[in-house]
C-alpha cells in the first residue's frame, strides 16, 4: 500500500501542466467597423487608456505605421481607409513592444518622460531609462 506522500506526489505528475498562460498585462484588441470608405476603431481611447499612453500618441505611431490619414473623435478614431483590424493590433503590438514595455525587466510598468527635444521611457519597477 502507497503513502499519502506517495499518492500524492502521484496525482500531482498525472495533473497537465498549466497550458494557459495568465499574465497581468494584456493588449486590448481593436473593436471597430468599415463604414463606406472609412474604418472607425470604438475602444481606441481604452486601449491607450490600459497602455497608460496619451491617445494622441498612440494614434500618432499607428497613423505613421499604416500610412494612412485619421483624427481623433469623441466616440473613437477614424481612419481616412480601410484597414484591417488585424493590422492595427499588429501596429498597437509593435507600439507596445517599443514605447510601453520595459527592455530590461519586459515590464509594462513605464512612463514616458520629456527632456528637451528627447523623450526617454522609464521603468518604474527596476528603475531602467532609455530613450526612444
Amino acid at each position: 500500500m502507497d503513502t499519502y506522500e506517495q499518492m500524492l506526489d502521484n496525482a500531482y505528475e498525472k495533473l497537465p501542466k498549466q497550458s494557459i498562460e495568465t499574465t497581468r498585462f494584456e493588449i486590448p484588441k481593436v473593436r471597430g467597423h468599415i463604414q463606406g470608405n472609412n474604418t472607425i476603431i470604438s475602444n481606441f481611447y481604452q486601449i491607450a487608456d490600459s497602455l497608460g499612453r496619451t491617445p494622441e500618441h498612440l494614434l500618432k505611431f499607428v497613423l505613421k505605421e499604416l500610412a494612412t490619414p485619421g483624427e481623433l473623435k469623441k466616440s473613437g478614431v477614424i481612419f481616412g481607409t480601410k484597414v484591417p483590424a488585424s493590422r492595427i493590433n499588429e501596429k498597437i503590438e509593435t507600439y507596445v513592444e517599443e514605447f510601453v514595455l520595459c527592455r530590461q525587466c519586459r515590464k509594462p510598468d513605464t512612463k514616458l518622460q520629456k527632456e528637451g527635444n528627447y523623450t526617454f521611457v522609464k521603468c518604474m519597477a527596476c528603475g531602467s531609462k532609455y530613450s526612444v
